[in-house]
């Protein structure tokens, strides 16, 4: 028997619908009824195609392993192990101009240059206000002007945090599962089965998508904050976190 007979078989057998059986897998209607006729063309790929397989396998109270099984014969075998090479990429270092602090010492001399040159051409030119004068009268002297009222110095504004824009996902595996990992240009950083305790750990720009076979198996952790168990086991999810929001100070 194929894969669709088998599984349209064991719904009827189920006493169950196609919609109710979408309820609970959470998967269209339209898929499902592909499925049950052999057509695996509307589940967007042999990844999405082996996830909806189990999902309905074990919905229907099937052994999802030897269904998959059975898809892998069918479709090719199952997919190649990824190196840990391809999964753990070295970050590229990023070139950082280095600022120049102000030259203050340049800075006052300049500044006593100017009052050096100010005070010179006072001297030169003779202090004061002339006053005209009439014969009789004595000159009122002038009053001076008040100062102005020293202003306060205006409060230093403290220094914004420099918002980052690299995302960290963290995948700990408490049972086996598929994982698909890319960054927000769609450049695929893992793809295969992440075993069970095993804890791996992306970074990208901007964006990290990942789609998840078994979300009852994973527990996820994106920019050091824990997020838990995306949804129930051997349901498929897909997931996509941009960078951390930045701190006040």
């Amino acid at each position: 028997m194929s894969i669709g007979v088998t599984l349209a078989a064991a719904r009827n057998a189920a006493g169950m619908t196609v919609a109710q059986l979408a309820g609970r897998t959470r998967i269209r209607e339209t898929v499902i009824y592909a499925i049950e006729r052999d057509d695996f063309s509307m589940c967007g790929g042999d990844f999405y195609a082996r996830g909806h397989v189990r999902n309905i396998a074990r919905t229907l109270g099937l052994d999802p392993d030897a269904i998959v099984h059975q898809f892998d014969e069918e479709h090719g075998g199952a997919p190649r192990p990824v190196r840990a090479a391809a999964v753990f990429q070295a970050e590229s270092r990023i070139k950082l101009r280095e600022r120049r602090s102000p030259n203050w010492s340049a800075a006052m001399a300049i500044a006593l240059a100017i009052v050096a040159v100010f005070g010179v051409t006072r001297v030169m030119s003779g202090s004061g206000t002339p006053v005209a004068t009439v014969e009789g009268v004595k000159p009122t002297p002038t009053a001076k002007a008040p100062a102005p009222p020293s202003r306060p110095p205006a409060a230093a504004k403290a220094p914004v945090a420099p918002v980052s824009d690299m995302v960290t996902l963290q995948v700990k595996a408490t049972k086996p599962s598929w994982l698909e990992v890319s960054d927000s240009k769609g450049r695929q950083m893992f793809r295969g089965t992440l075993p069970a305790g095993v804890t791996s750990t992306w970074k990208a720009r901007n964006r990290v998508q990942v789609t998840i076979g078994n979300a009852g198996g994973v527990v996820l952790k994106v920019n050091g904050k824990r997020l838990g168990v995306p949804g129930k086991a051997g349901e498929l999810v897909t997931r996509s976190f941009g960078p951390e929001p930045p701190r006040s100070r």
